[in-house]
């Protein structure tokens, strides 16, 4: 009688080195004071001066920066891509990628509808029958801007932001992109794989170079990701944090 073998007693007697690594990391971009209503409503008053809390002339700071994101593309002569329903974002990234011969900047910038969470302004009555205005937390689907590019440190990655206020971010990179990219750097040999090292010369140096990577070294993809799109962001605020360890980002999922 044959014995059952699983996939990972056949895995185990031919592997020639292991290294552990971050896989894909979603970092999230965001205003904390602009994450509920009361927050929303000082912004509207201190900054935009407006005497109503109203989320309607909003409406015209995300057209400016959609016409923005539109004039970069144009300016820079960068390619747009609508992305079709169920249209997988990395394989048009990957077939891309192969004209691709700068070594940082913006491969391509695409844009996708899909729900967000977003702030509406809908009216209340009061006991004599009069109505205010009154802000609450929805959901929308909304246009979502997808800057991928590509990076000397991390290699490629994307930058999405969502077209309406309060205009959240994600930034996504690739550990094994990364380690790839400080292996060439430090002279070490090795075969690459779409997201994993196939053969490396020094497996030990390889798990070193690993290990460096946390949140801080995120912040530099995400400041670099930034300068190379060259747009403004939409809302006036200080730097965009998420309060944790590294006041600039923090993994939704490791």
């Amino acid at each position: 009688m044959t014995v059952a073998r699983t996939v990972a007693d056949v895995l185990t007697e031919h592997t020639v080195f292991e290294v552990e690594c971050i896989d894909r990391m979603y970092l999230n971009v965001y205003q904390p004071s602009l994450q509920y209503a009361a927050g929303i409503v000082g912004y509207l008053r201190r900054r935009l001066e407006l005497p109503i809390a109203s989320t309607a002339p909003l409406a015209k700071i995300s057209d400016r920066f959609t016409r923005a994101v539109h004039r970069f593309a144009e300016t820079e002569g960068i390619a747009w891509v609508d992305f079709a329903k169920g249209q997988r974002k990395d394989d048009v990234m990957a077939e891309r990628l192969k004209d691709f011969t700068a070594s940082e900047g913006v491969v391509f910038i695409g844009r996708a509808q899909e729900k967000n969470t977003v702030f509406r302004t809908e009216k209340r009555r009061r006991p004599d029958g009069s109505t205010y205005p009154w802000i609450v937390k929805s959901t929308g689907v909304i246009n979502q801007y997808y800057f991928y590019c590509v990076d000397s440190d991390f290699g490629p990655f994307f930058l999405k932001f969502c077209s309406y206020f309060p205009y959240t971010g994600k930034l996504c990179i690739n550990g094994n992109h990364w380690a790839q990219c400080q292996a060439a750097k430090a002279g070490i040999g090795f075969t690459a794989m779409d997201n994993a090292f196939a053969a490396v010369d020094d497996p030990a140096a390889l798990q070193k170079i690993c290990d460096r990577l946390g949140p801080c070294r995120s912040r530099r993809c995400w400041t670099s990701g930034w300068r190379s799109c060259r747009t403004r962001s939409p809302v006036r605020t200080p730097t965009p944090v998420t309060g944790t360890n590294c006041r600039f980002c923090r993994p939704s999922s490791p």
